[in-house]
Parts: C-alpha cells; sequence; structure tokens
C-alpha cells in the first residue's frame, strides 16, 4: 500500500485557515503523499503561508492561476498532480491522521470501488466545538441522486477523473462535487462509507455552501437533473415522489405563513400603503 495519493487544496481568501488544513496533511499516518495548493486568483497571502510550509516539507506544492472558481481550481491541480488518486480538500477543513491510510486502504482492496468516504464532523473555530455529525449512506449512483452522500473531500482514483472530463467548470454556484459522483457513478463504480468520523468541516456563518443552499439550490438541481437526465428517467417514480414531496413541503409551508398571526397583522398594517400606491399608479 505505496501509492501516491495526490491532495488538491484550493484557495481563496482563505490563507488565514491553511494552519489547521495543511498541519492535518502533515500529521498523516499515510506517509506518500504530495499536497498542491492552488492559488485561485486570491488577494491574500496564499503564496507566504504556503512558502513557510514548503520550508518544512518539499511534499508541499504551489500553483497559481487565473480565478476561475473551485472546480477550475480543482482542475488546474489535478491537471498538474503526479498520483494515481486525488484527494481534495478545502483549504478551512480538517483530515483525522488515519484518514488516508483508512481510505487508500479501502480502495486497494477492492478494485469495484472508485470513491471512499467517511463520516465527518462539522465544527465552528475548534475541531472540539462540533455542532453536527454527518452520517452518510448507500454505496451506488441510486443513493446520490436526490442528495450528496459524499464529502467533497472523498478519495477517488484518478482514472475517473479523467474518464468524466473532471469537475464541471460551469458550477461556479457550488454542488459541483455531488455532479462529480454522480458522473463516476452512474457509470455502475461503487463507493463505500468508512463508518468513522475522519474528516472535519468548518461551518462558518458566510460560506459557499451556505450561499449555495440559501440562493441556488433549485436552480442549481435542475441543472444536475437535466445533465443526468437518464438516471432520473430511470429512476421516475421515486423522482416524481421526491418532487413532488418537496412542492408540497413548500406549499403547506406557504399555508402556515398566510394563516400565521403575524402575517395577519402586517397584512392589515400595508393595506393602506397598498390603496395608497394603487391611487398614485392611476395618476
Amino acid at each position: 500500500m505505496n501509492a501516491l495519493v495526490s491532495i488538491i487544496v484550493p484557495c481563496y481568501n482563505q490563507a488565514h485557515f491553511l494552519k489547521d488544513s495543511l498541519q492535518s496533511v502533515l500529521d498523516q499516518t499515510y506517509s506518500n503523499w504530495e499536497c498542491i495548493v492552488v492559488n485561485d486568483g486570491s488577494p491574500d497571502n496564499v503564496s507566504e503561508v504556503v512558502e513557510l510550509w514548503r520550508n518544512k516539507d518539499l511534499r508541499f506544492k504551489y500553483l497559481e492561476k487565473k480565478n476561475g472558481g473551485l472546480s477550475s481550481a480543482r482542475n488546474f491541480g489535478i491537471e498538474h498532480s503526479k498520483g494515481s488518486y486525488i484527494l481534495p480538500l478545502d483549504a478551512d477543513d480538517i483530515f483525522h491522521n488515519d484518514y488516508i491510510t483508512r481510505a487508500v486502504s479501502e480502495l486497494e482492496n477492492d478494485k469495484s470501488l472508485a470513491i471512499v468516504s467517511c463520516y465527518s464532523e462539522f465544527f465552528i473555530k475548534k475541531k472540539e466545538n462540533v455542532i453536527f455529525q454527518l452520517k452518510p449512506i448507500g454505496d451506488s449512483c441510486e443513493y446520490l441522486l436526490y442528495a450528496n452522500q459524499l464529502i467533497a473531500s472523498s478519495l477517488y482514483r484518478k482514472q475517473f477523473w479523467e474518464e468524466v472530463g473532471g469537475y464541471d467548470e460551469s458550477m461556479k454556484k457550488g454542488f459541483e462535487d455531488w455532479e462529480f459522483w454522480i458522473a463516476i457513478t452512474k457509470k455502475g463504480w461503487k463507493y463505500k462509507i468508512i463508518p468513522e468520523f475522519l474528516f472535519y468541516y468548518r461551518k462558518a456563518k458566510k460560506s459557499m455552501l451556505v450561499d449555495t443552499v440559501s440562493n441556488y439550490d433549485i436552480t442549481i438541481k435542475e441543472y444536475i437533473f437535466k445533465k443526468h437526465k437518464e438516471c432520473y428517467i430511470a429512476d421516475f417514480e421515486n423522482c416524481m415522489t421526491v418532487l413532488f414531496y418537496g412542492q408540497n413541503t413548500i406549499s403547506t409551508s406557504q399555508r402556515k405563513i398566510k394563516n400565521s398571526l403575524e402575517y395577519k397583522i402586517a397584512k392589515i398594517i400595508c393595506k393602506p400603503y397598498r390603496i395608497f400606491q394603487k391611487l398614485w399608479s392611476q395618476k
């Protein structure tokens, strides 16, 4: 078990988090790795921070490119990688010391696996301050169609990145990893979840994930559904159940809001303004 693992770390405005992330790489019990930090046109001091780590260990490498988004940065780093296994790492997240050892072992022992992931913990500021635990399930594309069961920092065989054409660089608002996993597994390849907490996700008030879920969730899901429509057509009955359940949930929520006392009071307060606005528009 000595395959080279290429760890790809895109960085944009997160140089202040790199210390914890890169330390978690250096602390790995698995030693045959290279860690490529990609400066995605960041205005902060990424280059200075990475130089400090390069002085500690030459397995750390540094690349620069014009800003193009997360998918573009990952693809750029992978294009310059030498490993047969790829492991993405966002600049503010942290690995458990044994993560790579455990994940590589799974890929080496089961050639039907394309991807290996694990349980993860979400934390605020300090790794010990856990606010949420994620325990994904499944092993095939069917489990990924309506929810992303795999963290972005899952280990996978580089050959599949080549086969599917890399991460979709048009997906600049998020969920690019989810689409990437579907592209791989719909070909019949399996994934495996290690049932241990080996990854730590930093939860921030402002983050790409928060922005995606808040503002682009429906738009991006529509894009994924259409891009991989053959998967959803094959799962038509379940697809309709999921979509109409979501629609019913939204409708129920809207009815509750309209029937709430707060909504009725606000409607009464705003009534004079609406009358004035109507009269003004008629002038």
